[in-house]
């Protein structure tokens, strides 16, 4: 059996490194998880930095690569096949 580290965020896993060539490929991976501690806090501080980004972002009129926000999240919302669900 092959360990890997990762931290799972929402329904999301970030590997801590290498992540499995399975999944670099793309494929369905099968797997178990077991949490080794407790959950992480996110701190205030990292919130509050967060924020600060984002504003800033905002006031300098947004993303320069994005031209049309609207068209742009459309075209990252659309339906994609599921994963296991072919």
């Amino acid at each position: 059996m092959e360990k890997y580290k990762a931290t799972i965020r929402g329904d999301n896993i970030e590997w801590d490194g290498e992540a499995p060539d399975a999944v670099k490929d793309g494929k369905l991976v099968r797997v178990e998880v077991t949490l080794v501690s407790k959950p992480v806090k996110q701190s205030k501080r990292n919130a509050v930095r967060a924020v600060a980004a984002l504003k800033e972002i905002a006031s300098r009129g947004g993303i320069s690569s994005i031209p049309d926000p609207v068209a742009w999240q459309r075209e990252i919302r659309k339906d994609r096949p599921l994963p296991g669900r072919d």
